[in-house]
């Protein structure tokens, strides 16, 4: 179990508990934050649409990963897009309030923010970079670089969103890398091939 959930079992007085189903809207794009919430059990997305029928995804968060915390203390603290849970889940809420003093009171869960906080830089970083890279090859290369050369991925569908590209474009440039002997794919593993 992670560490925050773990601390926060100590202070239930100040988590509020609530379950959700899948494919169930959390929060709608440009409804206020007024807590954090973090993932229990499941799994919650972030997504935007489009007049033109197109579904965005910024965000896919799991068990023990929080959201919100970065636009709680915003002076704009409104959601980017739709809140969504994947799977059947439980989210633990914090107001705004709560969080202040738990992170007063409780050093692991300070630093546990903290660390959350960090990665989700990391994280945004990376998605910045992906985006600046216009080729996919050299999008998907410097993603498996990103990840110790070697990644297992659940669907096609996904690594493409998470690459921000089509998953026919990720097929083809997969394909394409695998005949070049720049990767290997096995299964729904890839490696890059380091010469």
């Amino acid at each position: 179990m992670n560490n925050i959930v773990q601390t926060l079992n100590k202070y239930p007085q100040h988590i509020e508990k609530r379950r959700f189903k899948t494919a169930e809207t959390i929060f709608l794009e440009n409804d206020t934050c007024k807590s954090v919430g973090i993932v229990k059990t499941g799994e919650i997305s972030i997504k935007s649409y489009f007049a033109n029928g197109k579904e965005v995804t910024y965000n896919t968060l799991k068990e023990g990963q929080m959201f919100g915390n970065n636009l709680i203390f915003s002076s704009t603290p409104r959601y980017r897009g739709d809140v969504i849970a994947q799977k059947e889940s439980e989210i633990w809420f914090i107001s705004k309030d709560n969080l202040l003093k738990l992170l007063k009171l409780d050093e692991t869960f300070l630093l546990e923010y903290l660390t959350q906080q960090s990665d989700f830089s990391k994280t945004l970083n990376l998605k910045i970079k992906l985006l600046t890279i216009s080729m996919a090859e050299d999008r998907l290369e410097y993603y498996l670089t990103f990840n110790k050369n070697k990644l297992t991925y659940e669907s096609i569908t996904k690594l493409a969103n998470e690459l921000y590209l089509s998953r026919e474009s990720l097929s083809r440039t997969i394909t394409k890398l695998v005949k070049n002997r720049k990767i290997k794919k096995i299964g729904k593993t890839l490696e890059l091939v380091v010469q």
